[in-house]
């Protein structure tokens, strides 16, 4: 049995922990989406433009039977893509390379930052 002091003690109502797995960013074009409110449906798109070129996306998708998560390319972009991935494989071959020919940390550092860069570049897919 529960004593009387037990039984006196308030007890505590956990909340529902904050929306995790909110995307951040939008869906379409990738830019930041603002951060909301915990009222309603979390935002997928940062506007009405990008909400629609999803759409239409979606709809040809479903039309040319390709599944949903497939990502087309232009000969253009995949042109691009590859040049950018060469860029940065050149940018690692110049770190080993100055790395056995004995580079000071400086320049290793400059050559590192380089293909940080490259890297960031290479995120930007759209």
């Amino acid at each position: 049995m529960r004593d009387a002091a037990e039984l006196t003690q308030p007890t505590t109502i956990e909340l529902a922990p904050a929306r995790r797995g909110a995307p951040k960013h939008c869906g379409w074009c990738g830019r930041r989406l603002p951060e909301g409110g915990n009222v309603g449906r979390r935002r997928r798109y940062c506007g009405q433009s990008c909400r629609q070129r999803a759409y239409e996306r979606r709809t040809a998708l479903q039309r040319s039977g390709l599944p949903e998560d497939a990502v087309v390319l232009s000969d253009t972009e995949i042109a691009a893509l590859q040049d950018r991935l060469f860029q940065l494989r050149c940018a690692a071959e110049d770190i080993v390379t100055a790395a056995d020919d004995g580079a000071d940390p400086r320049e290793l550092r400059g050559l590192a930052a380089e293909i940080a860069r490259a890297a960031k570049d290479l995120e930007q897919l759209r």
